[in-house]
């Protein structure tokens, strides 16, 4: 093309892929200028007006207004200004996507009802400062007294789900799973049964044992054991029995007798609650944490073990 020449619309139509129409609706709006009239009155362009256009084309494309279009090609706007906040509108806009297919995938896969389905959209649309207050609302509740010791504290940081600034769906989805499981009034009293069996166990044991999560106590000692084949209630199982009631008994500061058999098995049982189990799935989830290792399988025999010798 020509520095000098001039071109009509329909040749910048052909040159540009743009409609006539669309070229015309810029330069009324002052887009792309005309440098002059045929004398029959027709708009003309100059070479410029077809970098312009091209350059708006692109603009468009990214989602731009046209009053910001007109601004940046006018320079009245630096674009790099213009494209780090498009940037994080579209950053919103993103998180606000994924925040809706998770919950529409949520939707097709559990069926929920309308009310459950109004609980999980709002639950999904949270700010982090409002899940960050719900989750405390939570813990706060369960480890009522209980916050000012520091193995407890402990217990409340490794229960705290941390939804980063980009989630992806999976995360979100297991948010919304957990935000719901923290609202059920049934799970936070089996949690908060779990929490005042460890005080009381720490009031009346030996406050200068170094303690072991009940829970990967099981695991270690029941592991063996449900590798090999052993049934529960089998003679093969009593010493792994008779290793788990001695612990408990250690750590406890009670003897161990049938009366203590009793309470590591109503507490085992409370354990083996199988949304504590999913609660701990979903945090790993959303914070990004290796998968946690099921105990169900090591409670069930455990429990198995410890009926059968209850009975007996």
């Amino acid at each position: 093309m020509d520095g000098g020449t001039l071109y009509s619309i329909g040749d910048l139509a052909r040159r540009t892929g743009l409609t006539v129409k669309t070229i015309r609706f810029y330069s009324d709006r002052g887009i792309v200028a005309p440098a002059g009239r045929s004398p029959a009155g027709y708009r003309l362009y100059d070479i410029d007006a077809v970098a312009r256009l091209d350059f708006v084309r692109t603009l468009r494309a990214l989602g731009l207004d046209l009053p910001t279009i007109r601004k940046v090609v006018d320079r009245e706007l630096p674009l790099p200004e213009v494209a780090a906040a498009h940037a994080e509108a579209l950053a919103v806009q993103i998180r606000t996507l994924r925040l809706q297919r998770a919950v529409l995938t949520a939707v097709a896969r559990r069926g929920p009802t309308p009310e459950e389905m109004d609980l999980m959209h709002r639950l999904a649309k949270l700010s982090e400062k409002e899940r960050g207050c719900l989750i405390a609302e939570f813990l706060g509740d369960v480890f009522a007294g209980l916050h000012t010791d520091p193995e407890f504290t402990a217990v409340m940081r490794t229960m705290t789900p941390e939804l980063p600034d980009d989630p992806g769906t999976e995360q979100v989805q297991a948010w919304v799973e957990l935000a719901e499981l923290s609202q059920d009034p049934d799970f936070r009293a089996v949690v908060r049964r779990m929490a005042d069996d460890q005080a009381a166990e720490r009031a009346q044991g030996d406050t200068a044992v170094v303690r072991r999560d009940l829970a990967a106590v099981v695991r270690e000692q029941v592991g063996p054991a449900l590798a090999a084949g052993v049934a529960p209630a089998s003679p093969a199982a009593g010493p792994v029995v008779a290793a788990l009631t001695a612990h408990y008994a250690y750590v406890s500061g009670h003897r161990d007798d049938s009366d203590l058999r009793r309470r590591l098995l109503t507490r085992l049982e409370t354990v083996n609650d199988p949304r504590r189990e999913r609660y701990f799935q979903l945090l790993a989830v959303i914070n990004g944490w290796p998968a946690p290792q099921s105990l169900t399988k090591v409670l069930d025999w455990s429990i198995q073990a410890l009926r059968a010798r209850i009975r007996r």
